[in-house]
């Protein structure tokens, strides 16, 4: 297949980043934009390179010479978006998170597997260096059993009342913008959680400023996970074995090293540099699954994208957290 010709829907911040990882690919290639006005999508196809502008979302999902569509818009859109480019016979890299719950994920698993249509969430941080690395790592029990996990992801912003990580109708709150990350974490190391409990504190919009989880899984293993949009954390990743333990540090979610210390031996750093801004690794992984004919990504899977979801659905139940239209 030649290179793999790329749409991004949507012209925010997200996807200026998507464009400028998209341009560290030999074999991808940046070729429409769309958004909701012309003006949008012209300034954002000037910008990065991008042949033909859409002033529609449905003018983009039918181009015919867009092979990918990046979905780039807030959480709450997601659903009509990919299920727009799905019905166009587009494949999809859908931003994180998924869908505002698990029941919208599970309509846009069902259409792309009906049509047979690649479909992925953009986890980007899955395919970053140090993650390919960690899983290796852990696969070969360099650490033992592992135990527990630890990871925060929390930033301190102004508190705007109209802004959309506090804007319940934009799915606002810390659990989707950020806690999708030690959520994630989570789910590639243990899997599904048994049990799960959590606690948030619900600012004056109603949604999560900061909160926390706790996950239990079959074997005892425990995820202590936090998020925060109105408290800066560490941002630090620690996984606990029998053998020992690896610290991945610096923004774990982004790291470039990790630290692994070994019961009785000193501690190693090992550095996992990585190219670009890191969302070209992602969309590296959507054209070499489209080159070998996949419809899904092993590393990324849609079973587990809508595991996640369920688990964050529950989170928010125990909260009394809910969007609208839910």
């Amino acid at each position: 297949m030649p290179a793999i010709r790329w749409g991004i829907l949507g012209t925010g911040n997200i996807a200026a980043q998507f464009a400028r990882g998209l341009a560290e690919l030999d074999d991808a290639t940046l070729v429409a934009v769309g958004s909701r006005t012309p003006e949008a999508a012209a300034a954002f196809g000037q910008r990065f390179g991008a042949a033909r502008a859409h002033g529609s979302y449905a003018a983009l999902a039918n181009d015919p010479d867009v092979d990918a569509i990046y979905v780039a818009t807030p959480h709450p859109f997601h659903k009509d978006n990919t299920l727009l480019c799905l019905s166009a016979g587009k494949a999809v890299l859908c931003e994180k998170p998924f869908a505002i719950n698990a029941g919208e994920a599970a309509e846009m698993i069902a259409s792309a597997r009906a049509r047979g249509v690649f479909l992925m969430e953009a986890m980007w941080t899955r395919f970053l260096p140090h993650m390919v690395r960690l899983r290796e790592l852990l696969a070969a029990g360099v650490i033992g059993e592992v135990r527990m996990l630890q990871a925060d992801f929390g930033f301190r912003t102004g508190f705007d009342p109209r802004g959309r990580l506090f804007d319940p109708a934009l799915g606002g709150g810390a659990l989707l913008d950020v806690g999708i990350y030690p959520a994630s974490l989570a789910s590639m190391v243990f899997g599904a959680p048994e049990r799960i409990a959590g606690m948030a504190h619900l600012g004056a919009t109603g949604v999560d400023e900061q909160s926390a989880m706790i996950f239990g899984y079959a074997g005892g293993q425990l995820a202590l996970l936090s998020q925060a949009t109105r408290t800066n954390t560490p941002h630090e990743a620690l996984l606990l074995g029998t053998a020992g333990r690896i610290r991945v540090h610096g923004s774990w979610w982004k790291a470039a090293s990790m630290t692994l210390s070994l019961d009785g031996q000193p501690d190693e750093r090992i550095d996992t540099p990585s190219v670009g801004n890191g969302y070209n690794y992602e969309a590296a992984e959507v054209g070499r699954c489209l080159r070998a004919g996949l419809a899904e990504s092993a590393t990324m899977p849609l079973d587990e994208t809508l595991a996640i979801m369920r688990t964050l659905d529950e989170v928010r139940a125990q909260w009394g957290l809910r969007y609208p239209g839910e």
